[in-house]
């Protein structure tokens, strides 16, 4: 089959299944555009606990199909490539976090959706990106554990009047952006607006005009009068851009801004995964239980 026919097929098995297909905002061209929605992470995983929908396709990676199998216990979650991990959510595992735990006895956990469902169920409350800063603020505590990553960590830490205990996690696209790249790109660009996201490291962050998550950033190119913007995360954020932006020009200031991770979901495997209903994604009810706790404690936190 081609292109055109394993999308035509891929349409009729969705219907046939009763299926939505969730693409994040990292995931191929070829994915976005065939995904019923795309978003980031967590606001794939609502939109899987709000759907009437008996099967959710979850193009993305383990993390996060997890966490629409915990939002949505009713529901089937698919996850067309099982290996499409996330090299920091694996930087940080249950065991480690107990013990970063007792040696900081009183602190409040707080943990980015990017990490296991094991991780999530030791933790006192979630946060994401985009609300990271009101989460901490938030809290009725002086001591905060940021897991686990610590650019995210150095960005909260700025922003709030708490000690803030970092793990050494970080996720290694964002990590591989180096300063004099950004240097490079707003030299050759200068009437461009450089938007980072808090995943960078903090010297990258200095450099930018906005500081925002991947749904900022679609939000702040939509509506800044700007012509021109570098794009300081995932490529895959590019497609969408460009499609909300026609006549703006985004610019990718590194060709090492790439997840191979999410980039493993292709046609073809989307294509599989609903031809035989798998592989399935499935949260044990103990750690599930935590890990929703944590979720829905953080999305109780009233946003801006």
């Amino acid at each position: 089959m081609n292109q055109e026919e394993i999308k035509a097929e891929i349409r009729r098995l969705a219907r046939e299944r009763n299926a939505l297909i969730l693409a994040h905002n990292y995931q191929r061209d070829e994915i976005q555009d065939i995904a019923d929605i795309t978003g980031d992470s967590l606001g794939l995983s609502m939109e899987a606990a709000r759907t009437d929908r008996d099967v959710i396709v979850f193009c993305g990676v383990h993390f996060m199909a997890e966490s629409a199998a915990i939002l949505a216990p009713d529901k089937i979650v698919l996850l067309p490539r099982p290996d499409a991990g996330c090299p920091m959510a694996d930087m940080v595992t249950a065991e480690g976090l107990r013990a970063m735990k007792a040696r900081h006895p009183g602190a409040v956990v707080v943990t980015y959706v990017n990490s296991s469902a094991a991780v999530k169920a030791e933790s006192d409350i979630c946060c994401t990106s985009s609300n990271a800063v009101n989460v901490v603020r938030s809290l009725d505590a002086e001591e905060v554990l940021l897991v686990p990553d610590r650019n995210l960590g150095h960005y909260i830490a700025r922003h709030v009047d708490k000690v803030c205990h970092l793990w050494e996690g970080y996720c290694p696209t964002h990590e591989r952006l180096k300063v004099e790249e950004i240097q490079q790109a707003l030299t050759e660009h200068p009437d461009a607006l450089f938007m980072a996201h808090p995943e960078c490291p903090p010297e990258i962050l200095e450099l930018a005009h906005h500081i925002c998550s991947t749904s900022g950033m679609y939000e702040f190119a939509r509506s800044n009068p700007a012509r021109k913007f570098i794009v300081g995360t995932e490529m895959g954020i590019l497609y969408r851009l460009r499609k909300e932006n026609p006549d703006k020009e985004f610019i990718l200031p590194s060709a090492t801004l790439i997840c191979p991770n999410m980039k493993l979901t292709s046609l073809e495997s989307l294509l599989r995964a609903l031809q035989t209903m798998s592989p399935e994604i499935t949260v044990p009810a103990d750690v599930a239980e935590g890990a929703k706790r944590a979720l829905d404690r953080m999305l109780a936190v009233p946003r801006d």
